[in-house]
C-alpha cells in the first residue's frame, strides 16, 4: 500500500501551525515585556484610565478612572489575560505539531478570540471609545491595538479554513 501524496491539505495544516504560533509568540512577547517592563505600559494603562491627555471634555471626564489601585489592577488583568492567551495559543501550536488538528483548532480558536477580546474590546472599543485614547497625542495605543486585531482574526480565519480535521 502506498501513501497517498500530500496535498493542498496539508499546506493549510503548516499555515495554520505557523500563523498560530506567530500570534502565540506575539503575544507571548507583549506579556514578558509588561511583566518584566512593568513601570512602562503601566504609565500608558494609567493616563488612558485617568484620560488626563484627552480633550477634557466636561460631557466625557466622568469616566476618568484616577485610582491608582483600579489603573494598577487593571493592568495586572491585562497582563493576566494576555499570559493565559499565549499559554493557550502555545499549547495549540503544540497540538498542530502532534497532527491533532481537532483540539489544535478548538484551543488555537480560543487563544485567538482572547486575543481579539483584548485588543478589539479592551484597547478599541473600550480605551479608545470609552475613555477617548483616540483623542490623545500621547497615549494612543489604536494603531497598535488594530494591528494585533487584525493579524488575530486572519489567523482565526485560517485555523477556521482547516475544520479541525486531522489529515489522515
Amino acid at each position: 500500500m502506498t501513501t497517498p501524496p500530500r496535498t493542498s491539505r496539508s499546506a493549510l495544516h503548516l499555515t495554520a501551525t505557523l500563523l498560530t504560533a506567530s500570534v502565540a509568540l506575539y503575544i507571548a512577547l507583549v506579556a514578558f515585556g509588561n511583566i518584566t517592563d512593568f513601570g512602562t505600559n503601566q504609565q500608558f494603562v494609567q493616563h488612558v484610565l485617568a484620560m488626563d491627555t484627552t480633550f477634557k471634555d466636561d460631557d466625557l471626564m466622568w469616566r476618568a478612572i484616577t485610582s491608582k489601585g483600579l489603573q494598577n489592577t487593571a493592568y495586572v488583568a491585562i497582563i493576566i489575560w494576555e499570559t493565559v492567551a499565549a499559554l493557550v495559543l502555545i499549547y495549540g501550536t503544540w497540538l498542530w505539531f502532534r497532527g491533532d488538528d481537532t483540539r489544535a483548532c478548538r484551543f488555537s480558536t480560543y487563544g485567538l478570540l482572547m486575543v481579539l477580546l483584548l485588543f478589539g474590546a479592551g484597547f478599541i472599543a473600550i480605551g479608545g471609545e470609552w475613555f477617548s485614547m483616540w483623542q490623545s497625542a500621547d497615549w494612543n495605543g489604536l494603531d497598535a491595538a488594530t494591528r494585533a486585531f487584525v493579524f488575530s482574526g486572519i489567523v482565526l480565519l485560517v485555523v477556521q479554513s482547516t475544520g479541525g480535521r486531522s489529515e489522515s
